[in-house]
């Protein structure tokens, strides 16, 4: 046998002869085929990352132009005075409620002269949306536009006072002075603080419409209208964005043409679209929901501080949980305008509609939203009164309808130590007793309140040193005070402005849920 020279390798060598840790044949196969696969590994996580990359692009790309899309308009210096806001939050959500207006506009051009004349933008809709502070309910009020209601005698003027404004019909104030002069409208004749603003442009609308594919509308009977070019059976139908604008506007060839008619349909018709983005799934079609945030938009300016996408997400996050059956759309109560039967007058019911939006309670005459929290009736104590009606002057306006009741306030408030300076009729269109006064008349107003069970107190630098009352449909009789002059026992009358509905729990307003079925009215 030849003895192996050194150096020489063993064909099949032993695994104890070969050093510590070196890898088997098995392990070194493992081992190519992994440095085979690590190439396509890296060009994997490049091509995630950069997708990543992409898409978190793409993403502030979409945020940019969506934030870009929205047009922005300051109208905080032509609001002149305002209602208080007496929102506080909501004991467990931490949140305010929240009213916002919304216009539906043939235009979006704001802020320029078109707003000088009644040729320029026009608001087919006005719509009062409320959030309940615990984010459990949601009002959408209808203003009809044929709506005679005190307006601002010069929208260019922030100091003038709605209530000794004409009066005027509700569309064309955004006509005369754009949002600025709706809301101080708004403010003027519900006492509603407006947080927020939004008009849309119907252009938009339609185009939303079209980002949902089409929304389904019912119609009690076949519409053939050339001027709009809508043409629909009775029954049943789905709608695209030209047909869905024409539904929503136009007046002829349906029903009974008038505005009341077509608030219906409108109202009909967002319940629908609400159901339609619901049932498709909208958030979870990232290429559905851009074209129609995209066209939402386009289609929208807004006061500075919703202006951007952040805003509007808080907005919508915070009734995230919100179910249809807790959104409510209503109309304003209305009858026929007696100088004109073809526009519509306010009723003293819809006193009790800005009541109840007022003081964030349920509608009049309905209970609670489903999960709704309740509202606690306040425990009100009596104010202190320091100042004896002899030290007061009063003004009282008879804005009842009811001839004399002026008259008779202002005596039995003489009777009693009160100082009246006039009387005179008015036309503001609100319901029970208001009590206007200047910041440093606050305790002389509290007296004269006291005369008028249930009466509102609103600040009015115009009232100067002098108390004015204004007697709508439903105010009381006055009342004896505690700090009176003299012992004359007020006397007992038959005349009453309380002939009328009075704000109160009796008056119902009829409303439509977001789930109702379309079909019906």
């Amino acid at each position: 046998m030849t003895e192996q020279e050194p150096g020489d390798e063993q064909a099949r060598p032993d695994s104890a002869s070969l050093p510590a840790g070196d890898p088997s044949r098995h392990e070194v196969q493992l081992a190519q085929r992994r440095a085979n696969r690590h190439p396509l590994l890296r060009r994997t996580s490049i091509v995630v990352a950069a997708g990543l990359v992409l898409l978190l692009t793409l993403g502030t790309a979409a945020y940019v132009k969506l934030n870009g899309n929205i047009t922005k308009y300051d109208v905080s210096k032509l609001l002149g005075q305002r209602p208080k806001n007496n929102a506080t939050p909501d004991k467990l959500t931490n949140l305010k409620p929240v009213n916002i207006l919304v216009i539906g506009s043939d235009t979006r051009d704001l802020g320029t002269k078109s707003f000088g004349t009644t040729a320029g933008a026009r608001s087919d809709t006005t719509l009062i949306v409320h959030l309940s502070g615990d984010r459990k309910s949601a009002v959408v009020v209808s203003v009809p536009r044929d709506s005679m209601t005190r307006a601002p005698a010069n929208c260019k003027d922030p100091s003038g006072k709605v209530a000794d404004g004409p009066i005027r019909q509700w569309n064309a104030n955004y006509s005369l002075g754009g949002p600025a002069c709706l809301i101080r409208t708004v403010e003027g004749t519900t006492g509603i603080f407006i947080d927020h603003f939004m008009v849309v442009n119907f252009l938009g609308f339609q185009s939303m419409v079209d980002a949902l594919g089409s929304v389904e509308v019912c119609m009690p009977t076949a519409v053939v209208d050339p001027q709009s070019q809508l043409n629909l059976p009775a029954g049943l139908s789905r709608v695209t964005g030209k047909q869905a604008l024409a539904f929503v506007r136009v007046r002829h060839n349906m029903g009974d043409g008038s505005d009341l008619g077509r608030i219906d349909r409108q109202q009909a018709f967002l319940s629908s679209m609400v159901q339609e983005a619901t049932s498709t799934n909208l958030l979870l079609r990232p290429d559905k929901l851009f074209r129609f945030l995209d066209a939402a938009t386009k289609s929208l300016t807004t006061d500075p501080a919703l202006g951007n996408l952040n805003a509007l997400r808080e907005v919508a996050q915070s009734v995230v949980g919100l179910k249809s059956s807790q959104v409510r759309f209503v109309t304003v109560p209305t009858e026929a305008y007696p100088p004109d039967h073809n526009r519509v007058q306010w009723t003293s019911a819809a006193e009790a509609l800005w009541k109840s939006i007022r003081e964030d309670a349920p509608l009049p005459g309905t209970k609670p939203a489903p999960g709704s929290t309740p509202t606690p009736t306040p425990t009100q104590t009596p104010p202190v009164l320091t100042v004896t009606p002899d030290q007061i002057t009063v003004y009282v306006g008879n804005d009842s309808g009811v001839p004399g009741i002026a008259r008779q306030a202002a005596e039995d408030l003489r009777l009693q130590g009160f100082n009246i300076s006039g009387m005179a009729t008015e036309s503001s269109g609100k319901a029970g007793a208001t009590v206007m006064y200047s910041a440093a008349n606050h305790d002389k107003a509290l007296t004269v309140a006291a005369a008028f069970p249930g009466a509102v107190l609103v600040e009015d630098s115009a009232a100067g040193d002098v108390i004015r009352v204004s007697l709508g449909t439903g105010s009381p009789n006055v009342v004896a005070v505690p700090n009176r002059i003299g012992t004359t026992p007020i006397p007992t009358h038959t005349l009453s402005a309380t002939a009328a509905p009075t704000p109160s729990s009796t008056v119902t307003i009829k409303a439509r849920t977001a789930d109702t079925n379309i079909c019906s009215k």
